[in-house]
């Protein structure tokens, strides 16, 4: 069939968290450079069900760059060779008639395997409880214009929040850093009015579990943002150590 690839995946298979695992080699043929990484993926899937064997395991959802679900270390980088994309944006015209590709989950002690390629991020969902929310009455709700934020600051919150905690920065960083997620979801709230009440106990309890969750310190590589699909900016990094340097100067936070 003109204009197709042909291509040979090499793939972490691993049955649960205790298993060892192992890549194992598969041919794919006839894939059309316009499919999805995923989709080839559903491809090689329905040949392994087709031959009686068991089909890998990984995670997707909305298939749009949204959920961050989709996580897979293809070829030694998060989410693939293009940059600003997840696994579920990169289309196999990215790759050649006839490549190799290599494809592992996320490596992280936080991010223990599951099956496959699928991984255990509930430590991040514990991070978020720690902290990552607004919980004073803010009141009705009011109109657009009635709480007055500057542009540069709603600018931050905003890009702050384009975070969706797939764990690239993770899975990219040497240490197995969490510090470009955290330092995200603070921000995102630090930036606002509604949530400076809560902003000292916030750094301070979500920095601490991200310490307790077993990630590994920041060496500042500057590998979490480069992979990172939604490029968040280091400096969110900074502003989370300001936050929590300060809230530990005053800290009557008792866990």
């Amino acid at each position: 069939m003109s204009g197709t690839m042909n291509l040979t995946l090499k793939v972490w298979r691993q049955k649960n968290k205790n298993d060892k695992g192992a890549f194992a080699t598969y041919q794919v043929k006839d894939i059309s450079p316009d499919m999805s990484f995923l989709e080839m993926f559903d491809v090689l899937n329905e040949q392994l069900i087709s031959k009686g064997e068991t089909p890998i395991a990984f995670d997707h959802d909305c298939r749009e760059g949204i959920c961050g679900m989709c996580s897979m270390y293809i070829n030694g980088r998060p989410h693939g060779p293009l940059k600003g994309v997840t696994t579920c944006q990169l289309h196999m015209r990215s790759f050649h008639d006839g490549d190799t590709i290599v494809v592992e989950p996320w490596r992280a002690q936080a991010f223990p395997v599951i099956k496959d390629l699928v991984v255990d991020r509930s430590s991040f969902d514990r991070i978020i409880a720690s902290g990552g929310f607004v919980s004073v009455n803010t009141g009705n709700t009011k109109d657009a214009n009635n709480i007055l934020i500057g542009k540069e600051d709603a600018d931050e919150a905003f890009s702050a929040a384009a975070c969706i905690g797939c764990g690239a920065c993770v899975a990219a960083c040497k240490n197995a850093s969490a510090m470009l997620f955290v330092s995200a979801k603070i921000s995102q709230l630090a930036m606002l009015p509604q949530g400076d009440p809560e902003r000292k106990r916030r750094a301070e309890n979500m920095v601490e579990t991200m310490d307790e969750e077993g990630f590994g310190s920041c060496t500042n590589t500057g590998a979490c943002s480069a992979e990172c699909p939604k490029e968040i900016s280091l400096e969110h990094i900074a502003r989370m150590n300001r936050e929590y340097f300060g809230a530990k100067f005053t800290s009557q936070n008792v866990k």
